[in-house]
C-alpha cells in the first residue's frame, strides 16, 4: 500500500494563513498526497498550486456543524474554484430526530451541486449511537455519496477503528471510507486501514510519511 496516495493532507484551523496553506501545498506535491484538504476561501488558491499534479483539491461544505441550510451553494461555489472534492457535514439534527428523509435529500442536493466532484459524507461518529452510524452511512449510500468519513476533527472525538469497520461494514466495498481526526502516526493509519479505511484525513502526512521511511 502507498500510504502518501491515500492521504488527505488537511488544513482545517479557523487561523490558517495563506502562506501556511500554500506550504501545505508544497508538502502534497512533494509526497504526492491523495488531496489538500482546505477551508473553502482557499479553494482557489489550492487549485492553482496543484494545476499540473495528481494532487486532488478538497473542499469541506457545511463544515464543521453540518448545521447550515446552504451547502448546495458552497458545494457548487466550491466546485467553479476548482474543487474536485467535497467533505460535506450531515444534519446531525434531523439525524438525531429521526427525519431521515431530510438527512438524504440534505446529502443528494450536494451530490447535485458538486457535478463531477467526489463527496464524502462526514457523519461525526462521536456524537452517534451504533444504529445512527449505521443508519447515516446508509443514508448517504441511497443520496450517491462516494465516501463516508469518520470526523471533522472538531468535535468530542475523532476517528475510531471500531467506527470504521462498522461503517465499512453497512457500506460494503464500493463506497470509500474515510478515517479523520486524530489521526497522527503511521501505528494510527494502520490500524484505520486495518479496520477498513481507504483514504485517511490527517495534518500530519509529512511525519507519517518520515515515520514509513524509517521502517523501510
Amino acid at each position: 500500500m502507498e500510504i502518501n496516495k491515500i492521504i488527505d493532507h488537511t488544513i482545517l484551523k479557523p487561523d490558517a494563513t495563506k502562506e501556511e496553506v500554500q506550504r501545505v501545498c508544497a508538502e502534497a506535491k512533494q509526497y504526492r498526497f491523495a488531496s489538500v484538504c482546505v477551508n473553502s476561501c482557499y479553494t482557489r488558491l489550492v487549485h492553482e498550486a496543484l494545476t499540473g499534479t495528481e494532487v486532488k483539491t478538497c473542499t469541506v461544505v457545511g463544515f464543521p456543524l453540518g448545521a447550515t441550510s446552504v451547502k448546495p451553494l458552497e458545494a457548487s461555489r466550491a466546485v467553479w474554484d476548482g474543487a474536485d472534492e467535497i467533505d460535506m457535514v450531515i444534519n446531525l439534527g434531523a439525524l438525531k430526530q429521526k427525519e431521515y428523509q431530510a438527512v438524504r435529500l440534505d446529502i443528494e442536493s450536494v451530490v447535485e451541486a458538486s457535478e463531477h466532484a467526489l463527496v464524502k459524507v462526514i457523519i461525526e461518529t462521536c456524537l452517534l449511537t451504533d444504529d445512527e452510524k449505521k443508519r447515516a452511512c446508509e443514508l448517504a449510500v441511497l443520496a450517491g455519496a462516494d465516501f463516508v468519513k469518520t470526523s471533522t476533527g472538531f468535535s468530542t472525538g475523532g476517528a475510531a477503528t471500531a467506527d470504521v469497520a462498522l461503517m465499512r461494514k453497512t457500506v460494503g466495498a464500493d463506497i470509500g471510507v474515510k478515517a479523520s481526526g486524530g489521526i497522527r502516526t503511521l501505528e494510527d493509519v494502520l490500524k484505520m486501514t486495518g479496520a477498513g479505511a481507504n483514504r485517511i484525513g490527517t495534518s500530519s502526512g509529512v511525519q507519517i510519511i518520515a515515520q514509513t521511511q524509517k521502517t523501510e
